[in-house]
């Protein structure tokens, strides 16, 4: 990016010392996305954020607020001295802060607004996610509280608003990897470097308001099989007796079947329906009105869902492999960080998540493996209508260590041969505090998706950070969603529950095949490669130390060779029983440089006709 046209960002968001506390800060700032390029208090994240729950009154929050970042000790602040873009974090250059947060910082947003007051309404503030403990006043009432930095929450806000003009103020602490606060913070951490990545504070995902009737559809969980079964759960807000709720499904605009029932739950089914799927992502749209006893319209809202079915089949050898409605198929694709040099977590648009997502189709992958991070609820909309499966990980938190006793248990690799992996501390001692916490982070995150097709598989731990409960945990998500695999620790401690073994290695793809603890479990290579290549001019950090696995290659010829014969490694697996790769990585991420694109997005190292071409040769793809 320019130096103009990076100065023309600072210009719109009136901040000219961003390149100063930048720098400051350590960070690359000078890296922004070409979308990022285009970004601005007007058009930052306006599209609608809850793709599977949607309502046409609505009101959205994003843009410039009044900014104070202040001791956690003091009141509210008397002097609001920065501005700041939402939903940008404030680590973020594209918030036009960029500035760490201190250790005893809290971080303080204020914005005022004008909204019109509807007679018998219901108003909800929602925040899609703020990075960790947030406390809400609505026109100086305090409307509610939350802690967990990674997933959607609400507040009914009904009583505080006023006709006209009102004001929002939100007050978040975030301690990130401070040892004895347990939080779930993934790839965050202070000292940024290699496989870690800057924080994220504050807002980091959109701000909007909705308006509903006093009685509401609440939440949805529906159930769509390869039969043409379709199962439509309504959690119901106010006044819940003799309700009705009717469900239509259509497609391209022609309905094809109709339902009502009393309550909350109503089945229906469709005959012969086109199935979803990678290579054909079919979606059916549904509407969903809730009515009164006499008839009365109470709310109306639109959904959609995809037909499939997960499951498992033993091949000719005695192997389980993933089906999906009832066919074998073979799970491909990359590690994903979801991570960007502008936004830090926050995608710069909703067009970049797109072209990011149609690079790795072209490349003929059909997986992606989302890494310690929930993305925005948009992403899995457009995994969803574009065709992926989607292995979702809970975000990873846990401490350091424990009163000077390493926290982390010991580690006995899946890749690796041991006696008895039962053996020793290998999971880690939890309070029951941040257990519970951790517990409501992946009841909410199964909630939130679950009506996403595309997500196939829950993956709890990864390479035993901050692995503990494992069986507990296992049982909970087995029992919790049946619909769907479980992966309990990628790379981590193998503990029998769940459907799958997965094996971590690098830079070349490795599992044991005649571990009997292994048998009637899928066997996937959860994580190899990491091939790096640095890319002139698209290098987030120039002066620091870059982080690939195994030595740089002396050329890009070299770096590409080594790539085809880590896939021809994976190729050779699959034939012997392997069910799924996943290649690090899609993208370089700060000082880590094996990505597939640079961190900018603006350099495909591999382009993706050539990925195609051997992910096919091998067996990966199908052409």
């Amino acid at each position: 990016m320019s130096t103009k046209n990076l100065w023309l960002i600072l210009a719109a968001l009136s901040l000219t010392s961003v390149l100063v506390k930048a720098a400051d800060a350590g960070q690359g700032a000078g890296m922004v996305t070409r979308w990022g390029e285009q970004v601005n208090a007007d058009n930052a994240w306006q599209e609608y954020p809850r793709p599977q729950l949607r309502r046409e009154q609505w009101h959205n929050l994003n843009g410039l607020w009044d900014l104070a970042v202040i001791d956690r000790k003091s009141a509210e602040p008397n002097n609001w001295d920065q501005k700041i873009l939402v939903p940008f974090s404030v680590e973020s250059p594209l918030s036009g802060i960029s500035e760490r947060v201190g250790d005893l910082s809290a971080i303080w947003y204020r914005r005022h607004f004008e909204y019109a007051l509807q007679a018998g309404k219901r108003h909800l503030l929602h925040f899609e996610a703020v990075d960790y403990a947030t406390k809400v006043w609505v026109n100086d009432a305090f409307v509610g509280a939350h802690m967990g930095g990674n997933l959607p929450f609400s507040f009914d806000v009904t009583d505080a608003l006023k006709d006209g003009d009102n004001e929002i103020v939100v007050r978040v602490i975030d301690d990130t990897d401070a040892a004895d606060r347990y939080q779930l913070r993934g790839k965050q951490t202070r000292n940024n470097q290699g496989i870690w990545y800057t924080p994220v504070s504050g807002i980091w995902q959109t701000v909007w308001l909705e308006s509903t009737g006093p009685t509401y559809i609440e939440s949805l969980r529906n159930q769509a099989t390869d039969t043409g079964a379709l199962t439509v759960n309504a959690s119901i807000a106010g006044d819940k007796q003799d309700t009705l709720l009717e469900v239509t499904i259509s497609k391209n605009g022609k309905k094809l079947a109709t339902k009502a029932a009393s309550g909350n739950r109503v089945e229906l089914a469709l005959d012969n329906p086109e199935l979803w799927s990678p290579q054909s992502p079919e979606l059916y749209d549904l509407k969903l009105v809730l009515k009164s006893a006499s008839g009365d319209v109470l709310d109306s809202a639109q959904s959609y869902v995809g037909f499939r079915s997960v499951g498992r089949i033993a091949n000719e050898q005695g192997n389980v492999q993933f089906t999906l409605n009832g066919e074998p198929i073979f799970h491909w694709g990359p590690l994903d960080q979801g991570w960007w040099p502008d936004g830090l977590l926050t995608p710069p648009s909703d067009e970049a998540i797109v072209f990011e997502m149609e690079y790795l189709k072209a490349s003929g992958f059909n997986m992606i493996r989302k890494h310690k991070k929930v993305e925005p609820r948009r992403y899995y909309y457009h995994a969803d209508r574009l065709g992926f499966l989607v292995w979702q990980d809970q975000v990873s938190g846990g401490a350091d260590t424990d009163g000077g006793k390493q926290e982390w248990p010991v580690w006995h690799h899946v890749s690796q041969p041991y006696e008895d992996r039962m053996q020793g501390e290998i999971d880690a001692p939890w309070p029951a505090w941040a257990h519970n916490q951790y517990m409501r982070e992946l009841t909410v995150m199964i909630d939130t998706l679950y009506n996403h097709p595309s997500i196939v598989v829950w993956t709890t731990f990864n390479e035993r950070w901050g692995q503990h409960n494992s069986l507990q945990v296992g049982h909970f998500v087995e029992s919790y969603d049946t619909t769907r695999h479980l992966n309990i620790a990628s790379g981590g401690n193998f503990f029998p529950v769940g459907d799958i073994a997965d094996a971590h290695h690098y830079p070349e793809p490795k599992f044991l095949m005649d571990a009997a603890e292994f048998d009637g479990y899928i066997k996937v290579i959860g994580e190899f490669g990491g091939h790096g290549w640095p890319v002139d001019g698209h290098i987030w950090a120039p002066d620091r130390e870059k982080m690939i696995y195994g030595n740089m290659p002396a050329s890009l010829d070299e770096y590409k060779a080594r790539y085809e014969n880590s896939i021809r490694g994976l190729g050779d697996y699959k034939k012997r029983g392997v069910a799924a790769g996943v290649y690090t990585q899609t993208t370089d991420v700060e000082t880590e440089i094996n990505g597939l694109l640079t961190y900018d997005r603006a350099v495909e190292k591999i382009p993706a006709g050539e990925l195609r071409q051997l992910h096919e040769k091998y067996g990966l793809t199908t052409p």
